[in-house]
């Protein structure tokens, strides 16, 4: 079988396979197929800062003076703009709710995206972002990374509105949507909580998640 549970890294060096315990734990119950979905978006904002944990290992740092209760110090604290959270929506939301309760600082942009049902391509329906894109670290959100063409639609959308780094946070992919977005942006990072098997004929991500709730999609 093609899942990768207890594999730091994938075969491509841009896709990070996160395999802590606790990830892969929680990962597990939102799978099971007697998930409530209250217990099921409350472990998705569980899971989701522990992702974004890995995703935000090599942020800039900076250092100042501070002074605690005994002296001073130099402090370390984060370097340049903060980040962008980028939810592709409406499944990326309960993402990042979690996030900016992590990093309240961080702006938010919206991306909605929807597949079409014969095609299967991406259609761009709503689009804001912050002005200074350019400037902050954008971490795309998209639980479900089956085809890859709502990724790679929102990757190539990001660029376009002038997004120098950006990073990709997923719950679940597919080995079809992680060829689609290596071969179209092989500069972002992809950060996952497992690889799935496969799709299957109507580009469901098998094994997948507990039950195919309209909280999170595939795409």
């Amino acid at each position: 079988m093609a899942q990768r549970h207890g594999a730091r890294t994938a075969d491509v060096a841009q896709i990070k396979v996160i395999d802590h315990p606790l990830v892969l734990h929680k990962l597990s119950l939102i799978r099971r197929k007697q998930t409530s979905t209250n217990e099921f978006r409350q472990l998705v904002k569980e899971i989701s800062p522990l992702l974004l944990f890995e995703a935000t290992r090599d942020l800039p740092m900076t250092f100042r003076e501070i002074e605690t209760p005994l002296e001073r110090m130099n402090a370390p604290f984060l370097a340049g703009k903060k980040l962008c959270f980028v939810p592709i929506l409406r499944a990326g939301l309960g993402f990042v709710d979690a996030m900016t309760s992590t990093v309240p600082s961080a702006r938010v942009g919206h991306l909605g995206l929807y597949r079409d049902p014969k095609s299967l391509e991406a259609v761009e329906y709503f689009c804001k972002m912050p002005e200074d894109l350019g400037a902050r670290c954008v971490i795309v959100a998209d639980p479900m990374l089956a085809t890859g063409n709502s990724a790679v639609a929102a990757l190539t959308r990001l660029y376009e509105l002038g997004a120098r780094k950006i990073k990709l946070i997923c719950l679940l992919a597919a080995p079809e949507g992680l060829r689609a977005v290596t071969a179209a942006h092989p500069q972002v990072e992809i950060f996952v909580a497992a690889i799935d098997a496969s799709l299957n004929e109507h580009a469901y991500i098998l094994p997948g998640l507990g039950t195919p709730r309209s909280s999170v999609r595939t795409k």
